[in-house]
């Protein structure tokens, strides 16, 4: 089972990039969150989910560890696949999904790709014990990646921007309307989200 995989990337683009190592290539699906934060080129380095189905092996790569733990966590839930799990943890950050989840928030649940109002009420039920345990864990590894000189968390405003270009918007034109939102930097991520569709649907 392959657990990470470090090597050059040889290819990218939104549906999936290819991590050349030691001569094999390996084709990994990954978030619109992970994919934006990866360069255009040289070594990266992926946490790994192996899912396999009847003679498919496919493969699901994320930046942290964190994101990897909610994409399991997601594929518990009768309904939702890797295709599923993965468009969710495109349009909110594993932060915002466990918050939501912790707040019992339906609303902010229902909007996500492939999610109605039962299936959050589902998540909730399913999930909200499993998350409160990860959530000492995701801090502790947030911390210690600052402390290091790591990334920080990503922001309210990148996880809208990842929202706004996955929803076919140019990113110019998205960090353009950010940019003019900066007073609600501080509100929730649907908040954020739903200001920023309201003035470029205008």
């Amino acid at each position: 089972m392959i657990a990470m995989l470090t090597g050059e990337l040889a290819h990218k683009s939104p549906d999936y990039i290819i991590i050349c190592v030691q001569g094999v290539g390996y084709r990994v699906f990954l978030p619109l969150s992970s994919y934006y934060e990866l360069p255009e080129s040289g070594q990266v380095s992926l946490h790994i989910y192996t899912h396999v189905r009847e003679e498919m092996l496919h493969l699901y790569g994320f930046l942290a560890p964190a994101e990897k733990e909610m994409f399991i966590l997601l594929l518990t839930i009768s309904g939702i696949g890797p295709k599923v799990a993965l468009n969710i943890l495109s349009h909110m950050s594993s932060q915002a999904l466990q918050q939501a989840l912790l707040n019992e928030d339906i609303k902010t649940l229902s909007t996500l790709p492939g999610i109605g109002k039962k299936t959050a009420e589902r998540l909730i039920l399913e999930l909200r014990e499993k998350v409160a345990k990860l959530a000492p864990m995701h801090r502790q590894q947030a911390a210690s990646a600052q402390a290091n000189g790591g990334p920080e968390p990503e922001s309210i405003s990148d996880d809208v921007l990842s929202a706004l270009l996955s929803l076919g918007y140019k990113e110019k034109q998205a960090r353009t309307v950010l940019a003019e939102l900066k007073d609600l930097e501080n509100a929730t991520t649907e908040n954020l989200l739903r200001a920023a569709l309201q003035r470029l649907t205008r």
